[in-house]
């Protein structure tokens, strides 16, 4: 089987300077696949590659070097651009338009006529949380409201493949989790969701695999399970209902006291301490316990870090 998406070696140099122009390197060598129905993250910085990854692959822009396949063919095949699906990072419409003329415009050109294409429409508006306000002009929506649009018409045609640049730009809390939802009802169908992101709270929660872009070089990529360390490095444990001066008697195994608000604590225990002993023993003293939670690496540290080693080899290159 074929991936769903595939580049090799690809990279773009842009033009840069007035007078004397040199080639900037935005994209260097990239490598990678995608697997169908998986969910996969490209993070990355600001300016580290992931949009003009994004526009080689729609073909927005031409490669320096190197190839990019989706379904299997070259990105340029026209027979792939049905099967395909995309939201630009900064999405621009024609404003005097409303929601639902320009679904309906996006679906004419699939082909959709008809009842199919009214029932199309107002299926992906409900779906992307847009209600009675589908009949007002999109010059008179929010940043977020055109973004959940912008999200529509790329599923206008009921894509395989969608590619979405920063889908939760300018989106609040609900929107987000209304469209974090949505990618993993596309995953459920089979649908193979590219979404770039430096909204990494949103890759640990919808990515299977994730690629770490960092100075346009590919810094990491895998399965998260591959990329954090899941081992436990420590234990946090939220107390209530006993003063700071008896914690003390609690260290070793707690390495460090937090106060919250009044009475209450956020304690960070060692990794070898038993937590039930020491839960027992606090209750003992008069604590109520709040929550225990065990600590692992974070995608943001491994994103630091990677981020951090790609820019002081990029420094010692240019040196």
């Amino acid at each position: 089987m074929h991936p769903a998406i595939a580049t090799d070696r690809l990279t773009k140099d842009f033009p840069v300077g007035f007078w004397r122009k040199r080639p900037y390197r935005a994209l260097d060598g990239l490598t990678l696949d995608v697997s169908p129905g998986e969910v996969f993250g490209f993070l990355g910085p600001n300016g580290a590659g992931k949009t003009t990854t994004l526009k080689l692959l729609m073909q927005l822009i031409f490669p320096t070097s190197g190839r990019a396949f989706i379904l299997g063919r070259p990105v340029g095949d026209l027979s792939v651009r049905r099967r395909i699906g995309y939201l630009p990072e900064n999405p621009y419409f024609y404003d005097y338009l409303t929601a639902e003329e320009l679904l309906t415009y996006f679906a004419s050109l699939f082909d959709l006529r008809g009842a199919d294409r009214r029932a199309r429409v107002s299926s992906l508006l409900d779906e992307v949380g847009i209600g009675g306000e589908r009949r007002l002009q999109l010059r008179k929506f929010s940043k977020g409201m055109v973004q959940r649009v912008g999200i529509a018409q790329a599923l206008i045609n009921d894509p395989e493949v969608v590619f979405l640049d920063e889908p939760m730009s300018g989106l609040d809390p609900l929107g987000r989790r209304d469209i974090r939802e949505l990618i993993l009802r596309l995953r459920e169908r089979g649908k193979t969701v590219f979404f770039s992101s430096h909204i990494l709270s949103d890759a640990e929660a919808l990515c299977s695999r994730v690629a770490i872009l960092a100075g346009g070089r590919l810094a990491a990529t895998g399965k998260l399970t591959e990329l954090l360390a899941y081992e436990v490095r420590g234990w946090e444990l939220v107390v209530t209902g006993i003063a700071a001066d008896a914690l003390e008697r609690f260290s070793p195994p707690i390495t460090k006291v937090t106060p919250i608000a009044d009475g209450r604590y956020v304690l960070e225990v060692r990794a070898d301490a038993q937590p039930a002993g020491l839960i027992g023993e606090l209750a003992s003293a008069g604590a109520s316990i709040v929550s225990l939670n065990p600590v692992h690496t974070t995608l943001e540290e491994i994103f630091v870090s990677k981020v951090q080693a790609a820019g002081s080899a990029r420094e010692g290159a240019l040196a």
